[in-house]
């Protein structure tokens, strides 16, 4: 199924990580700042939460010694998309079912904050991606004494 392409983008940002735990820290703090950085407050934490799963699932199943993951954040006026590309392919990512096991559950987190996610295939590896859709925001003009309408 092809991915849909957002809208004209607003908002890119794109790092490569070294496969370490300390990565997932530094790119789930990076993305929580620049989304507030980019007017979207409110959805700072919820994509924080989704880098750090899917950066999480790239370091303990995507990684090959001496390969780099990356994530990407792209923002338009009404989505956010993250994307965490690595270069296992071969490796797909699936929502678990059940409670039996006790790891695997970090993308039914993703399913519950996102609008959508899914992976694509790259000519090395893969990438996982997710989007949530932004509230719609209105512009207001500033009020200027002395003048009326608009």
């Amino acid at each position: 199924m092809p991915v849909p392409q957002l809208p004209h983008l607003t908002h890119e940002d794109k790092l490569d990580y070294t496969p370490t735990a300390r990565s997932v820290s530094l790119a789930r703090r990076r993305a929580a700042r620049l989304v507030a950085e980019w007017g979207q407050v409110e959805a700072a934490g919820d994509a924080a939460l989704i880098v750090s799963e899917l950066a999480t699932n790239a370091l303990l199943h995507g990684t090959l010694r001496g390969r780099l993951f990356r994530v990407r954040l792209v923002m338009s006026a009404t989505t956010l998309r993250v994307e965490v590309s690595d270069p296992r392919g071969e490796r797909v990512p699936r929502k678990r079912r059940g409670v039996a096991s006790t790891s695997g559950h970090g993308l039914v987190l993703v399913h519950g904050l996102a609008d959508r996610w899914g992976s694509e295939p790259r000519t090395v590896g893969k990438t996982v991606w997710a989007e949530v859709e932004l509230p719609v925001r209105t512009v207001t003009r500033p009020c200027v004494p002395g003048r009326s309408g608009g």
